[in-house]
């Protein structure tokens, strides 16, 4: 079965800071900020599913050239990462020792039963930022962007900003 993708883009706008002024070496040019939110449906309870494209797609939308793409994870479950994509081996290494190191049972007091899915989100964190030039995200050759599941599935957002520096 094919990895779930992100799904649709809502919520595009752009803004401009109080004051607005960019303190770069021109001093004159305006910062400007464009924000698009993801939704993902994931099909598992772990899972990482690559949403490159999709945070690519929201920095070609948003029309800035050089700057700086925030990517956030709104969830206490869920995180965000970069890592390699070339070969699917190494995600499925990443969630079988995460798995050791956080088990999804271990007498956790948390009474929801998903105390293991906030540990690993505390572990991968909720955010991550990518420098952009020429209007592309700059990872590395092997480098994806990569939504992490901890407690599905579920229906997520993920929350991509792009700011012109």
């Amino acid at each position: 079965m094919p990895c779930p993708t992100a799904v649709g883009a809502t919520a595009f706008w752009l803004t401009e800071p109080a004051g607005g002024v960019y303190s770069g070496a021109s001093g004159a040019e305006q910062e400007h900020t464009a924000m698009e939110e993801i939704t993902i449906r994931t099909r598992r309870q772990t899972d990482m599913i690559d949403i490159t494209d999709a945070v690519q797609n929201a920095v070609g939308s948003a029309g800035i050239q050089r700057g700086v793409c925030t990517v956030f994870v709104p969830h206490t479950t869920a995180g965000v990462t970069i890592n390699e994509n070339a070969d699917p081996a190494v995600v499925r290494d990443i969630l079988m020792e995460i798995e050791k190191i956080v088990p999804l049972r271990d007498g956790y007091a948390h009474a929801e039963g998903n105390s293991a899915a906030h540990i690993k989100s505390s572990l991968f964190g909720c955010s991550t930022s990518v420098i952009v030039e020429q209007g592309r995200l700059q990872l590395g050759t092997w480098q994806s962007l990569f939504f992490c599941e901890f407690d599905g599935p579920r229906t997520r957002k993920v929350w991509v900003q792009v700011t012109r520096i």
